[in-house]
């Protein structure tokens, strides 16, 4: 199994914690939250893992090393000369997987989750929805939940992405004319996801630095992205020094159980 770390973020929410190290090298009750995920992969069944990089890029890459990379065959994507944002990164960092085209998980560094992440790859790998009047596999399964945000993606009613609104402002994307946001289940996405290489030609025309969102919202009413919704999921984004204390006690009762 495969997975994609995007490490490579500025951290900028996490200083001063981030003033000397990345955001994937800042601690949680004794280890980086790198290792963190790392370790939940490898115990999961994942042999194949690529971490993204750039701030602090040579810190994650000695960390690693002096680590002999937990066990696992771990490779680089350095973005050290232009951070490429989400969709960038999974367009860069895709081909630095063995090529045999098998769909593989994608998880931010900095969220911890009570997800089995095999379980989730293995259910997306080998699910089947209706899109399109067609049986199809989804081209990427997004874990989403329900939490309060002003910025939700928006999926029909078979769970297939449709748009993303921005409760705040009022603004809808959607390449749907006249979508109804009214009429569309709303979820906040997790930043875990699992996505296929089918979609990399759709990527052809992408350059440099670019969202993944933005990527599938612009390919969702051609190819099916799916969202998959968890009642028991617990979620929690270290992305601020006031969550550091909540990850900790995060950390215990996951180990507890």
């Amino acid at each position: 199994m495969k997975a994609l770390i995007f490490a490579a973020g500025l951290g900028t929410r996490l200083r001063p914690l981030t003033d000397n190290r990345p955001k994937a090298l800042v601690s949680i009750s004794g280890r980086p939250l790198l290792q963190i995920l790392i370790e939940k992969l490898r115990e999961e069944g994942f042999n194949e893992v690529v971490v993204n990089v750039h701030h602090f890029a040579g810190m994650i890459k000695d960390f690693l090393r002096d680590n002999d990379n937990f066990g696992i065959d771990i490779r680089i994507s350095d973005e050290t000369d232009m951070l490429l944002e989400t969709g960038g990164g999974v367009k860069k960092a895709a081909r630095l997987f063995s090529q045999n085209g098998e769909p593989f998980l994608i998880h931010n560094v900095d969220i911890l989750s009570n997800l089995s992440l095999g379980e989730f790859l293995d259910r997306a790998t080998h699910r089947e929805v209706v899109f399109a009047d067609n049986l199809q596999a989804p081209s990427a399964t997004l874990m989403v939940n329900g939490r309060t945000s002003s910025r939700y993606l928006l999926f029909d009613a078979n769970n297939m992405l449709v748009g993303w609104t921005n409760t705040n402002t009022g603004e809808v994307k959607s390449p749907y004319p006249g979508l109804k946001v009214e009429t569309c289940q709303r979820y906040a996405f997790s930043g875990i996801h699992v996505f296929n290489p089918s979609l990399l030609p759709l990527m052809d025309s992408w350059q440099g630095k670019f969202s993944i969102i933005d990527f599938y919202l612009s390919v969702c009413d051609r190819v099916p992205i799916y969202a998959e919704f968890s009642p028991t999921l617990q979620l929690l984004d270290v992305g601020k020094l006031e969550s550091i204390a909540k990850a900790e006690e995060f950390i215990k009762s996951e180990e507890s159980e």
